[in-house]
């Protein structure tokens, strides 16, 4: 099935891509959650528009994108989350969690599905994430977990 990707997808491609997936992987996932809409011949209207906002929000140089990953290895970062006596949170931190923080902590303000996890963050402590600022620059940032 073809369809047209309105967000970024991890493995598949950038929001205004037009790629072909198979049927359930579209009809189940991409398209309830509204990471896709479906293609059609009008929908080439909306590919370049996609593009066009796509444009506007992403990082546009290697340069710039260096910039604010210096800005961000700068940052210290503090979440304070719910925990329990043993120190594991009541539920776990998201990326959107973490880039709530980044922001308040005085950082640059980063998009949530540019912030990837490796495997989700359910104690206290200290932990690394990435955020994938450009095709070419990952910036690592350490975040520290305490209990509020």
């Amino acid at each position: 099935m073809k369809i047209i990707l309105t967000h970024e997808v991890s493995g598949l491609g950038v929001a205004g891509d037009v790629v072909d997936v198979k049927d359930g992987y579209a009809r189940n996932y991409l398209v309830p959650r509204g990471f896709a809409i479906r293609w059609t011949k009008g929908g080439e209207k909306d590919v370049e528009q996609i593009r066009r906002a796509r444009k506007i929000r992403e990082i546009a140089s290697v340069e710039q994108a260096n910039e604010v990953k210096a800005q961000l290895e700068g940052v210290k970062v503090r979440l304070a989350t719910r925990a329990g006596e043993a120190g594991r949170l009541f539920g776990s931190v998201t990326p959107a969690d973490i880039a709530a923080a980044i922001k308040s902590s005085g950082g640059p303000e980063v998009d949530k599905r540019r912030v990837e996890v490796g495997s989700p963050i359910k104690t206290l402590g200290a932990h690394q994430v990435s955020v994938r600022l450009h095709a070419d620059v990952v910036a690592k940032l350490g975040i520290e977990v305490v209990a509020a």
